[in-house]
């Protein structure tokens, strides 16, 4: 069991969860939440889906009040981690403070890949990731206006959605031949096109933005790399994250695609644990290493790690689960389905409900779910028990899947 302060850098679900939980677990000893952003720690789901759309204020975000940290006797400390002496068990903040740490929590999450081409730092270029990025564009949002996103990936769809239903012109540049095709299968790639096209969205398939086109400081629209130029007075981009491993990497601590934990979630040094989306963590249930970016993961991870520093050492072994709010249709995933090579529908898909069972080498990893909750709570049960139902009977709409369960 750790004694001493436990040191959370990174104020995301990760950490906000482990801070919560070792309370929870009852540890005694002072827990400090290192934020570097100005507003208490949030959820961050809504900032493309509801609270992009005018639901909502800041504070309907937040994970706790003010008041649950003082009760709980949870230190928020507003800075950036600088510099980790692991032989002092020291953390160096960029006001100039320092911190000793019992334990050290990594929770520092992942960043937008930026856009490399001509223009793309003008003002009416923008993210979403974090609540400031998401009220600039609550804000940019309005009737008329010309958006081209660039990514259709989760949060570039919502995104696209969103702004569709709030009356702007929307186009969606992406690299790839279909949509979310790093996430999803083709069945549900091509519903999700189906449906935001018919939504008025034009969506442009392998193309890439070449330049974001501009008159002095505003955006007028973007080039695309087979030649074509859209109009645009805003333009929002979504290519992807890159893990935040520079504090553990300058630490010393291995790190690749992101900072490397063991079974865990332990880092190479016993005092230093790394969670959530920052983490690529050892997994027995695929065999392999994983780096996920997800809230049920970061979630999952910090309840682990809380567990193990209250004397309840247990190997992460946590089912993923995901989900994306897009116009009035919600997609959820349960389990992994890459590598898979059998797909079997079931369900209706011009009634707007049916899931793709995914399969590999005849055991179901997946299941992707539209607007059938009752499919995905299955996947999750069967996947977590490590089971399986066969392609026959996935394909049965007279298969009880409930009961198959008992």
């Amino acid at each position: 069991m750790t004694q001493g302060t436990v040191l959370i850098v990174g104020a995301g679900h990760a950490g906000f969860q482990v801070a919560a939980s070792l309370r929870q677990h009852g540890y005694g000893d002072r827990i400090c939440l290192i934020n570097d952003e100005a507003h208490l720690p949030y959820q961050r789901p809504p900032l493309s889906k509801a609270y992009l759309k005018g639901e909502g204020r800041p504070d309907s975000l937040m994970f706790r009040p003010d008041k649950f940290y003082r009760d709980q006797n949870i230190e928020l400390i507003a800075d950036r981690a600088a510099e980790i002496d692991r032989a002092s068990r020291r953390l160096s903040l960029a006001s100039g403070a320092s911190l000793d740490y019992g334990h050290l929590v990594l929770a520092t999450g992942a960043r937008n890949r930026l856009l490399d081409i001509p223009n793309a730092n003008l003002e009416d270029v923008r993210y979403l990731r974090i609540l400031d990025e998401s009220e600039v564009l609550r804000k940019r949002i309005a009737p008329g206006q010309r958006v081209v996103v660039i990514g259709a990936g989760f949060i570039g769809l919502e995104f696209a959605a969103t702004a569709r239903i709030k009356g702007l012109e929307v186009d969606v540049a992406e690299l790839a031949s279909r949509v979310m095709a790093r996430a999803v299968t083709a069945e549900i790639s091509d519903y999700f096109q189906e449906r935001h096209t018919a939504a008025g969205i034009r969506i442009h398939l392998g193309v890439q933005a070449t330049s974001i086109e501009a008159d002095g400081a505003k955006v007028t629209g973007v080039s695309l790399s087979d030649g074509r130029h859209i109009p645009a007075d805003l333009v929002v981009v979504g290519v992807g994250v890159l893990p935040n491993v520079e504090l553990a990497a300058e630490a010393g601590l291995p790190v690749a695609s992101g900072i490397i934990v063991d079974e865990q979630l332990l880092t190479s040094d016993p005092n230093i644990s790394a969670i959530g989306d920052c983490a690529l963590f050892a997994s027995p249930r695929f065999g392999g290493s994983l780096r996920l970016e997800s809230v049920q993961n970061a979630t999952d991870h910090a309840r682990c790690v809380a567990a193990r520093l209250t004397g309840d050492a247990k190997t992460y072994d946590g089912l993923p689960w995901f989900w994306s709010d897009q116009a009035d249709d919600k997609l959820q995933i349960a389990g992994l389905t890459t590598g898979y090579d059998q797909v079997v529908v079931r369900g209706d898909r011009a009634q707007r409900s049916f899931s793709a069972f995914c399969y590999k080498s005849g055991q179901l990893v997946g299941i992707e779910s539209v607007n059938r909750a009752s499919d995905h709570v299955f996947g999750r049960k069967v996947l977590g028990m490590k089971r399986s139902i066969t392609p026959e009977q996935a394909a049965d709409l007279s298969f009880d899947l409930k009961a198959s369960l008992t």
